[in-house]
Order: structure tokens, then C-alpha cells, then sequence
């Protein structure tokens, strides 16, 4: 049985050099279908509308039982597995997950493909031409196959401002918050703030030197490895140890209080989806939030992964986990080389909070001045914002005046929130053993991490899936309205918009509309 959605394009400018050795090491994650005698799956906008106090939150255990893989599919998997030669490892039902592994040539006959090293300037990867199979013992079982091509997949989400770099001071995250009027009397206590890195790491001493220049103690971080991946810094502060220390830094100076879980996996369709997983069903850590700096325009991913990924996200709803994405720092073309309008995925998935940004400049700790972020001219990126041709319009987005994708669709607007993004009004870090300033949606992401932790202690109970909340709560009051600006293909304006969506938050003002008995309309 072919598996729609599996075949890919090259990456441009790449070339075959022919099939990859037979015995090279191959490892897959295999994904299964739901119980087939599961619970209804539940309605994650109903749940998100329903008042806080009243929402009845699934527990991961019992997420797993009622809507994970049922055990006795694990088990054919794992017959087929000892029968084909393959190796069984890590097993996750909550997430539908069974990783294998084999030597190329026994994997290839038994997903139908070819799989062949593609190379193209700075790198090569494993891919194949023709979509893969499944094995008829496995096709009532599985409904998708990640690890056959191991391209690189995602980018992360943060800018570095190249004008005046040595010399750069930015803003205190903490400064930030207070722009945005944090609860008081909050920092996240009881919380815990999963985060999701593909590449790089942090050093104990760069935490130490960032906290204790705010005169603060460094938080509670806690790294996991997912299918090999390590906290490993590169030394190259331009690189993906920007982005993780810019993550870690900003959502614990803004969410003191709260636990830090860092999740590093590999950079492919398969280490984001296993991340991701992961950290959703994770029944050690129990993240409450996630935050998530990496993505990548929908066109650059299969439909295969896409459907997984935001299936992983929608899971998260039903448990009362937050997800939080950066909308991407390439415009509203979000950096493809045709310029044509699209949008980044997962900040897409109509599960997951896209978080755009802004320039934000501050007089006294208060917002003078906030446009929608936009160096396309200076070469530094511009938020990214639009509205999806894979994902159609989500119910609680109907009247938010999204405007058709450029095909036609009727898709899910992008971004839901904004936050200060701009490199030039960026936030000041430290990375690889020295200062230095840096902005990108990257920077949002983990600035409403923290945000949704100081809301979820006030509350004394997870906010959850924010989307359906977001769109019914009173805008004029709940965010700061950017209105000014644009992102090279949509502009900003009164209300929802693709640069900004609602806005900058107003934290104490939005944990007193959470707090509305009522609940929206």
C-alpha cells in the first residue's frame, strides 16, 4: 500500500550520487494507528471553550490508554520486526511510536523504495524518488513511516543584528515582560516549560553569566535526549547555540520560577516529530508549555509529516499543554526563493499559538512605539505571517476576517499573537561566552511560554489550548493592537491581522479574561 503524502523534492540545487551502501544503518519511527475501540477523540475547541475550572483535562496515562496504539498493534510490529531482520527499539503508545531500525538494503525492499545519497552545496542527506509502501502485514497497523530521507528540515528562528553587533545593547527579557504587563505577584512557580532545539546547545557557565547578570539564580534546566541527539554546543555563536540559549535565557528570566526542560533531537522530519512527541507525552517531565523556535514554510515538508506533527500538537490540546510556535523571520514569503506568499509550519497547525513579531521600543519601562517587525531591506528578516494553503480555516477564526490564501483556500490565518522580534529592539543574551543581542520570532516563542506559565500559576490550572480563548476574549483590552507596518505581503491593522495577529499581550489583563466564569460565546 503506497503511503500518500511520503514523496519529496529534491532539495534545489541537489543531485543523486547513487544509492547509499547496503548495510549502512538505517532508523525509522514508525507510526501506528489509534485504538480502534477508543473513546470518541475529543472535541480540543469545545474542551478550550469550556470555563477553566470545568475543563476535564486527560491525564498522558490516560491519554494513552483511550486514544494511544493499541498493545496488541505494538506486538505485530514487533513480530514483523524479528521476521524482517529489523531491530525494535524505543516504544512510546501514548504517541503511536515504534522506532526501528535496519541495514538500507532490507529496509528499502520492505518500504518499496530507493534510497539514494542526494548532495547539494554545505551538505547531503538520504532521500528517495518514488513514495514509500507499506508491507501488507503492517498496512491495518501503521499510518506513516519517518527516517527514510534524513534532509535537514527545520530552521531556527532567530536574528542576529549585523549593523552595529559588537556594540548592540538590547533589552533585558525581564524588561520586556514588564512592557507587557506580566501578572504580578507571579514567575511560573509549579510550572514546567518543555522546549524543543534540533542542533546546538548551552553551557552551564553562559546560564550562569546571564542569570547572575540580572542578579538572578540560574533555573532549573533539564536536558533529554531524543534518538541520539545531545546538548552540544557547535562554539559558534551564529549558529544553533543562539537559538538554544536565547530560548532557555528569555523564558526563564521571564518565568523564574517555572522548570526548564530542554528536548534535543536530530534535524529531520523524524527527530521533529519524536521531539515533539516526546515532550508531549512525556510522563517524567509533564511539561505544561511548549515552545517551539524551529520551523520551515509548509511547502518544505511532506504532507505525511505535516499530518503527524500536527496530530502530536492537537494531542497536546487534550492534555492540557500549551504549544507555541515562531511564525518564521522570512516575511510573509517566509523566505522562499520564488517569493511567492506562504506560511511556516507548525506554526500553521491550527493546534499550536503562532507567535509573530514586532519592533518594540520602550520610554521609562513603557511601550512608546510598537510596529510590525520588518529589516527586509537591511537583510534581517521580517515576521512571518499569512495564511495556510494546507490547513483549512479553523472554526474559531471565522470571524477574524482572514483573507484567502494566494491559491484560493480558505486556511488558517497566521499568527495568532506577536511579541518584540525586531534585532534592532532585540533581547540582550549570552551565548558561547559572550553578550549579545538577538531577536526573531524565535524570541516570542518562549516570551509567551513564560507568559502562559505566570498565567497557568495565577489560575492554578493549565490554560491549555489558548486559540479559541484568544479569538473570543476582548481584543481592545486583552492586547496591544498593532496597526502599523508590514511584512512584504500583508500589512497590519485594527484587529486580527497576518503580520501581528491580535497583538502584544497584556498579561494581567488577559489572566482576568481567563478568569471570566462565562467563558466566550
Amino acid at each position: 500500500m503506497r503511503l500518500a503524502g511520503t514523496d519529496r523534492k529534491p532539495i534545489p540545487g541537489a543531485r543523486s550520487s547513487g544509492p547509499i551502501p547496503p548495510d549502512e544503518r538505517v532508523e525509522l519511527a514508525l507510526l501506528l494507528r489509534r485504538r480502534a475501540s477508543a473513546p470518541p477523540y475529543p472535541d480540543v475547541v469545545a474542551l478550550s471553550r469550556t470555563p477553566l475550572p470545568a475543563r476535564a483535562y486527560l491525564s498522558r496515562e490516560e491519554f494513552g490508554r483511550r486514544h494511544g496504539a493499541n498493545p496488541e498493534d505494538v506486538e505485530r510490529v514487533r513480530e514483523f520486526a524479528r521476521t524482517h531482520g529489523l531491530e525494535v527499539g524505543g516504544v512510546s503508545v501514548g504517541a503511536r511510536i515504534v522506532q526501528l531500525a535496519g541495514p538500507a538494503d532490507r529496509v528499502s525492499r520492505i518500504f518499496g523504495v530507493t534510497l539514494e545519497r542526494w548532495r547539494y552545496p554545505g551538505g547531503s542527506y538520504r532521500g528517495h524518488p518514488e513514495p514509500a509502501s507499506l508491507p501488507r502485514e503492517l498496512e491495518e497497523v501503521a499510518v506513516g513511516v519517518f527516517g527514510l530521507d534524513d534532509r535537514p528540515q527545520a530552521k531556527a528562528h532567530f536574528v542576529r543584528h549585523r549593523a552595529s553587533a559588537p556594540t548592540d545593547v538590547g533589552y533585558s527579557p525581564s524588561t520586556v515582560a514588564e512592557a507587557y504587563n506580566f501578572p504580578a505577584g507571579t514567575d511560573g512557580t509549579g510550572q514546567t516549560i518543555g522546549i524543543l532545539e534540533l542542533g546546538g546547545g548551552f553551557s552551564a557557565s553562559d546560564l550562569q553569566s546571564f542569570f547572575g547578570g540580572l542578579g538572578a539564580s540560574v533555573p532549573s534546566v533539564t536536558v533529554v535526549s531524543v534518538d541520539g541527539a545531545q546538548n552540544a554546543p557547535t562554539g559558534d555563536p551564529n549558529g544553533p547555540d543562539a537559538e538554544v540559549e536565547l530560548d532557555i535565557e528569555v523564558a526563564g528570566a521571564c518565568a523564574p520560577g517555572a522548570r526548564i526542560v530542554v528536548y534535543f533531537a536530530p534535524n529531520t522530519d523524524r527527530g521533529f516529530l519524536d521531539g515533539l512527541s516526546q515532550a508531549v507525552h512525556d510522563t517524567t517531565n509533564r511539561p505544561t508549555i511548549l515552545s517551539v523556535s524551529w520551523g520551515s514554510p509548509e511547502s518544505a515538508w511532506s504532507a505525511s509529516a505535516e499530518s503527524a506533527i500536527n496530530g502530536a500538537i492537537e494531542d497536546a490540546a487534550t492534555m492540557g499543554v500549551t504549544v507555541l510556535v515562531a511564525a518564521g523571520d522570512g516575511g510573509a514569503s517566509d523566505g522562499v526563493s520564488s517569493g511567492a506568499l506562504t506560511v511556516d509550519f507548525p506554526a500553521s497547525s491550527p493546534f499550536a499559538t503562532g507567535c509573530g513579531g514586532t519592533k518594540l521600543e520602550l520610554s521609562g519601562g513603557t511601550i512608546a512605539s510598537e510596529v510590525v517587525w520588518n529589516d527586509l531591506s537591511m537583510g534581517e528578516g521580517a515576521t512571518g505571517g499569512g495564511v495556510s494553503e494546507t490547513f483549512p480555516l479553523p472554526s474559531y477564526q471565522a470571524a477574524a476576517g482572514v483573507p484567502g490564501a494566494p491559491n484560493g483556500f480558505v486556511g488558517r490565518g497566521v499568527p495568532d499573537v506577536a511579541g518584540d522580534a525586531d534585532p534592532t529592539t532585540g533581547y540582550s543574551v549570552f551565548v558561547d561566552g559572550a553578550g549579545a543581542v538577538l531577536g526573531g520570532t524565535s524570541a516570542v516563542a518562549p516570551l509567551w511560554s513564560a507568559l502562559v506559565a505566570r498565567l497557568n500559576e495565577a489560575l492554578g490550572t493549565p490554560v491549555g489550548f489558548l486559540n479559541p480563548r484568544l479569538y473570543s476574549a476582548p481584543a481592545d483590552t486583552t492586547f496591544h493592537d498593532v496597526t502599523s507596518g508590514n511584512n512584504d505581503g500583508y500589512s497590519a491593522g485594527p484587529g486580527w491581522d497576518p503580520c501581528t495577529g491580535w497583538g502584544t499581550p497584556d498579561g494581567t489583563l488577559l489572566l482576568q479574561s481567563l478568569r471570566s466564569p462565562s467563558g466566550p460565546p
